[in-house]
């Protein structure tokens, strides 16, 4: 019997082109290193749930790469005989004439009814709340599980609870909190069935469906053949030039309907009417190719933030399941802080915080930040959200510097706004990012030149790997200058950004004068 696996129906559930492309052209995928970072946060969830789900370690995990598919199956043919706990138990259930269905199982936990041998199962997730496309997971394990023989007394979904702190001394009692999803699961299981007939049929086609691009590329999942039918639809359709995905921020209903169509493609097939100014204000200046400047409206806006100014941004880390103690799942933890300071005459120095030890960085770093923002001056940022909501986490962690911390939150500027409202170059593509605006202001300078580390989605993998109990000396100094020189970089971007909109391009003189560093690890 030919079978389909669980993500196979999770993926054809997502897009019907998506899973003909996973079985037939598996080579044209291509994920994000987001998407990579996501299953390394998986495994790392789940390696927890076993040692909670087994408290008298007793129960038996199964290896796919070890013992291979017919193996494992037949494995847990044999331990469903037993009373112990498995992980990633595998079945296989038939929908009928158009084949079958694989699934393996994160948890199966033996469960006694009236003398009758049962088994709970339950499914581990990294999320921290139960997500829609949970509910069709559970419902093709409740399926498979079923039509295998299995007798299942119910299905939980275990997800990560972020208001859990983590003690200390590898106790994870309390990160993960149950849902029951049996009644649910089991009222679904005609659904499933269909699932699976229909996605045989679609493996059986010769070609792929015909499917658009759409909301689906990146619901629930970022699919990693995106570029893939990014191009096969400018081959079919011509390449568009104004892509009307570069619209900010589509919130309106119906503009989101207005934009589903498969026939709209470009920023001109979208009626003004159905765009804010902002919205407008990309279009008409794409449409014109000419570079949009309130340059005295933005000089009016940072009149009041007189020089010397500071100009700062944070590097930061989110384990899914803390390793420091007194920090919450997904707690976003600063490691690295840069800083210039630009003078009265134009003249420009750096400091900044970096902490590669793999030790909590929170305090030093509180420390450092205190001892960097003296003085009174403005403080620049880009999306003041990200840094004040940092600044007040470690207010509440280090009480006896809450005061100091608290009183450099409210020196934050926010130079997001002030470019948004004021500047806007065909070249942003519909983003204000500091990375797609510094391009226009400052060609010169460019994130595509530095070695490593490019964003901020990289510094976090770059921690990752410094940390690492494996990663060799040598290996841990080149992170170090990489981390280093990004976000130096960074607020050196907000420097030469302030400048163009102060209109004061001339007046930076010098960039990182005498720099002061602050290194652990």
């Amino acid at each position: 019997m030919k079978t389909l696996s669980k993500s196979k129906l999770l993926a054809y559930r997502q897009c019907p082109k998506r899973l003909w492309l996973e079985v037939h052209r598996p080579e044209l995928r291509a994920d994000s290193g987001t998407t990579q970072a996501s299953f390394a946060t998986g495994h790392a969830v789940g390696a927890i749930a076993r040692t909670l789900y087994d408290t008298n370690g007793v129960g038996t995990e199964l290896e796919l790469g070890t013992l291979g598919m017919s193996g494992l199956l037949a494995k847990t043919r044999e331990l469903l005989k037993q009373r112990q706990p498995i992980f990633e138990a595998g079945f296989v259930g038939s929908a009928g004439e158009g084949g079958g269905a694989l699934a393996l199982a994160d948890i199966l936990l033996p469960d006694e009814q009236g003398g009758s041998m049962a088994w709970r199962m339950v499914e581990v997730k990294s999320t921290s709340k139960v997500k829609d496309y949970h509910r069709d997971d559970a419902a093709i394990q409740h399926f498979v599980a079923t039509q295998a023989g299995v007798n299942l007394s119910g299905i939980a979904l275990a997800h990560i609870d972020s208001s859990w702190t983590y003690p200390g001394g590898d106790d994870y009692t309390g990160l993960l909190v149950e849902h029951d999803m049996t009644g649910e699961a089991m009222a679904r299981s005609a659904d499933v069935q269909a699932w699976i007939t229909e996605a045989h049929q679609v493996v059986a086609r010769v070609e792929p469906p015909q499917i658009g691009l759409g909301d689906h590329c990146g619901k629930p999942f970022a699919c990693g053949f995106n570029a893939h039918c990014v191009a096969q639809d400018e081959v079919l359709n011509g390449t568009v030039e104004l892509p009307v995905h570069w619209l900010p921020n589509i919130r309106t209903k119906a503009l989101r309907e207005h934009v589903a169509l498969p026939q709209v493609r470009s920023l001109t097939d979208v009626p003004d009417e159905l765009l804010n100014p902002t919205q407008l204000r990309v279009k008409h200046q794409a449409l014109s190719q000419q570079v949009f400047f309130d340059s005295l409206g933005a000089a009016n806006d940072l009149a009041p933030h007189r020089l010397p100014a500071l100009f700062l941004d944070f590097e930061t880390v989110a384990y899914a399941v803390p390793i420091w103690v007194g920090t919450r799942p997904y707690q976003v933890v600063p490691f690295q802080f840069s800083l210039h300071r630009l003078d009265d005459l134009g003249r420009t120095e750096h400091t900044g915080f970096l902490d590669l030890s793999g030790h909590d960085p929170s305090a030093e770093f509180a420390a450092a930040l205190v001892d960097a923002c003296k003085g009174d001056a403005p403080i620049f940022v880009y999306a003041e959200g990200f840094e004040g909501a940092r600044i007040r986490q470690l207010a509440m962690r280090f009480p006896h510097l809450s005061g100091e911390l608290l009183a450099i939150k409210a020196r934050l500027v926010d130079l997001l706004p002030i470019a948004r409202a004021h500047y806007y170059h065909p070249s942003q593509q519909g983003s204000w990012s500091i990375k797609a605006v510094l391009p226009a202001v400052a060609p010169e300078l460019r994130y595509s030149d530095l070695d490593g580390v490019q964003d901020g989605g990289g510094a976090q993998q770059a921690f990752l790997e410094a940390v690492h109990g494996d990663t060799p000396a040598h290996r841990k100094q080149e992170i170090w200058q990489q981390l280093w020189r990004y976000c130096r970089l960074d607020t050196f971007a907000m420097v030469r950004l302030w400048a163009h909109l102060a209109g004061r391009n001339g007046f930076i003189s010098l960039l990182d004068n005498a720099p002061s560093i602050v290194l652990r690890g």
